[in-house]
């Protein structure tokens, strides 16, 4: 009876174990929409129930949970990568904001000129540097016409001083010689009288 007791038990480990271990790999395998398929399809069924073993359930919700919990840890994964990327993005908006009021500020010293600390477009800093030459060239124009005019004016006056010098010259030379004439008669005249007395 030992023996048959004996024999028996190892049939029934035996039969367990081949049947544990043909189950549990094609069901770790499977999705979980396959472990679901396989344990309705294959469960009996009493009136309008289905009768699903315990340990395909426990495998089901097992593998439900696991399915779960990876998900979750996906989404914190993705949460904090999108945390990340936002932050990204306003470091970049910021950055982009700043480059851009850098060459808003560039563009207007490229068009302009800085001149006493402001900045002025060079349109209007050539308009106003073109009429302050164009009014010192005439200024230029206007003392270089009236130098010309005054250099005449005084070389005029210089060759009619020499005119006149020239003239007086020959004028005070004739009345010196009229003069002298003058006082040859008069001694002339004085001799005369002296002799006639």
């Amino acid at each position: 009876m030992k023996k048959q007791t004996l024999t028996l038990l190892l049939v029934v480990l035996c039969a367990t174990i081949t049947f544990a271990q043909d189950t549990s790999p094609s069901n770790n395998e499977s999705t979980i929409e396959n472990q679901l398929v396989d344990a309705i399809d294959k469960s009996n069924s009493y009136k309008e129930f289905k009768v699903i073993e315990k340990s395909k359930l426990a495998r089901l919700r097992a593998n439900i949970l696991d399915s779960i919990s990876s998900l979750e840890e996906n989404i914190t994964s993705l949460h904090s990568e999108i945390d990340t990327q936002k932050n990204e993005i306003a470091s970049l908006t910021q950055s982009l904001k700043t480059t851009n009021e850098n060459l808003t500020v560039s563009k207007k010293k490229e068009n302009g000129i800085e001149i006493f600390g402001t900045i002025t477009e060079k349109s209007t800093y050539n308009t106003v540097m073109w009429s302050i030459i164009g009014l010192l060239l005439l200024a230029l124009g206007f003392f270089v016409y009236k130098f010309k005019n005054s250099h005449s004016i005084t070389k005029a006056a210089r060759l009619k001083l020499a005119e006149t010098e020239v003239e007086f010259e020959a004028h005070r030379q004739k009345k010196l010689e009229e003069q002298q004439q003058l006082r040859r008669k008069l001694q002339d005249e004085i001799n005369k009288n002296r002799k006639v007395q």
